[in-house]
């Protein structure tokens, strides 16, 4: 008969095996992509980037999209004309063909603890080709797209102290006499951006156009691999599906074209997003397609509001906000419905919810996450204590009977049926239940992932310090001392577990602690953090209930 808790161990190890996979993937090397050297320099813009510019097939809020194209031009480089907007919280640079936001460091999120001057930058063109688009698309009129070329009065701009906003105009100016103020406005303290297009109007013509807003960039797999995995790709919200992911392929194989009210899209990646927020009840057709060029492909994801007409002589706004930051869960509820679901808890969203709200709960109070995380762990096993007593009862019990058990083993040696029908029977009169025992680490599993996925998504515990050696909590512990504890505990806590009869699953069982001290080696130290607090409180309360069952026997 296999022993119950070692279908528990394999369970949990498989699962490991798998999150260790995830991990890899996360934090691995990563693979070297050659990129041409003129790349580097120039970082020439797919020639059909452009979305559908033919108004007869451009509908209105009413009406269904009809299938996207791409209007045909020469491919125009990354200009030299670039201009440096800062604020508390972001530093952008900012392309004046076509105002295109070509990078964005967020200056409070450095890569790593050991390098705190370099610091996360979402978008980019010298590494993987990713940039924030905007423009305006008329018909039979002028009107700049993100190939027209803005003028700017300063190369630099900065949030001054004391300022709460800093407005960037870029200005573009059509022989016709229509005039597009571009404004890129940035508020202390906040990672969304608001983009204006002012369009006066100044012909003696009726402009009619719309704005159009997207997101492009080269091909990443990063946290795409393994069987659990960060999501790196697209995503869509809408009312209707609610959290939709796209991803490249799809991108290009399966382009998006459908209309969308009070809806927002985003591309995602761990701890960090670019999303575009149309204004609210704005109908906006979202579109995606693939672009390809000498240095290869890349995904454009989208959305365009309403055609609008402006009279000669009269002015119009178009107004869109861009986020570009870390994935703060409070502060993306507030800008939009369901963008806080690009923290991706995957399929135990149900666990993984709760558990980062009481995290974060405590955290305010004591302002530690490691002390926060063994407050939650004394709060789960206190929730779970009458029925891990049950458990821990029956395996006492268990080891109680184990003489009898071994006897059984020994006179039915080579008749395995009736062996197993006199397990059965002196299970039946101990009262024994043989599967009890292992219904405390069933448990624990699906909380345990939950966790996991809490400490790998929420960039509230991103570089979160504990004490002493352990500077942050997202990462593996960098001398290990936190897995070497938790395996010796485990091995205490098999000690006070009925062994099993068979010599070979006990042997399993003796190199369990080494195998799984291995694994958790790689894991984030907050997680095996969790896992100590969770062994020790589970060692002391099964040896109470141990002692009592046995001393009573």
């Amino acid at each position: 008969m296999i022993d119950t808790r070692l279908l528990a161990y394999m369970a949990l190890a498989f699962v490991l095996l798998l999150i260790y996979q995830a991990w890899m993937a996360d934090y691995g090397p990563e693979p070297v992509t050659s990129i041409p050297q003129e790349e580097s320099v120039s970082h020439k813009p797919a020639a059909q980037d452009l979305p559908e510019a033919d108004f007869s097939r451009i509908p209105t809020p009413a009406s269904a999209p009809d299938e996207p194209g791409v209007m045909e031009r020469s491919s125009i480089s990354i200009s030299d004309q670039q201009i440096s907007i800062e604020s508390d919280v972001l530093r952008l640079k900012v392309d004046l063909q076509g105002g295109t936001i070509v990078s964005a460091d967020l200056l409070d999120y450095p890569v790593d603890l050991q390098h705190p001057d370099t610091l996360v930058r979402i978008f980019d063109t010298e590494k993987t080709f990713y940039v924030a688009q905007s423009g305006l698309q008329a018909k039979n009129a002028a009107a700049p797209n993100h190939y027209a070329d803005y003028s700017a009065t300063r190369y630099h701009y900065e949030l001054e102290q004391g300022a709460n906003e800093l407005i960037v105009p870029l200005v573009w100016q059509d022989s016709s006499d229509v005039r597009v103020t571009k404004e890129i406005r940035l508020k202390r303290g906040q990672y969304d951006i608001e983009i204006v297009h002012q369009v006066i109007n100044g012909s003696d013509q009726v402009w009619q156009g719309l704005q159009y807003r997207q997101l492009q960039r080269s091909f990443s797999d990063e946290g795409n691999k393994g069987f659990i995995r960060t999501y790196t790709g697209g995503v869509i919200y809408s009312p209707e599906n609610h959290y939709e992911k796209i991803d490249f392929e799809d991108m290009a194989e399966q382009p998006l074209n459908r209309v969308i009210s009070n809806g927002w899209s985003a591309m995602i990646q761990h701890y960090f997003l670019a999303a575009w927020i149309p204004q609210p009840e704005e109908s906006n057709v979202y579109y995606s397609q693939g672009v390809s060029n000498y240095s290869g492909q890349r995904y454009v994801l989208g959305l365009k509001s309403p055609i609008e007409s402006i009279a000669a002589g009269e002015s119009l706004t178009f107004a869109s906000t861009l986020y570009v930051g870390p994935k703060i869960q409070d502060k993306l509820e507030q800008l939009a419905e369901g963008l806080d679901l690009t923290v991706d808890y995957g399929y135990l969203t149900i666990l993984s919810q709760p558990l980062f709200y009481l995290l974060d709960w405590i955290n305010n109070f004591i302002g530690n996450w490691g002390w926060s995380i063994i407050i939650v762990t004394l709060l789960i096993k206190a929730a779970f204590y009458k029925l891990a007593e049950t458990s821990y009862r029956s395996m006492a019990n268990m080891r109680r009977v184990q003489p009898k058990m071994m006897a059984i083993r020994e006179r039915y040696a080579d008749d395995k049926q009736n062996q197993s029908r006199a397990m059965m029977d002196l299970y039946k009169k101990e009262k024994i239940n043989p599967l009890g025992g292992c219904l405390p680490m069933v448990i624990q599993i699906p909380v345990f992932i939950a966790l996991y996925w809490v400490l790998l998504e929420s960039v509230e515990l991103r570089q979160a310090p504990f004490i002493l050696w352990i500077k942050d909590l997202s990462v593996k512990d960098p001398f290990f001392v936190l897995p070497v504890v938790m395996g010796v505990s485990m091995y205490f806590q098999q000690k006070l577990n009925p062994a099993p009869v068979d010599p070979i699953q006990a042997k399993v069982f003796m190199l369990l602690p080494f195998v799984f001290t291995v694994f958790f080696a790689f894991f984030p130290a907050g997680l095996v953090l969790y896992w100590v607090v969770n062994n020790l409180l589970t060692i002391a309360q099964q040896w109470f209930i141990t002692k009592k069952v046995l001393g009573n026997t």
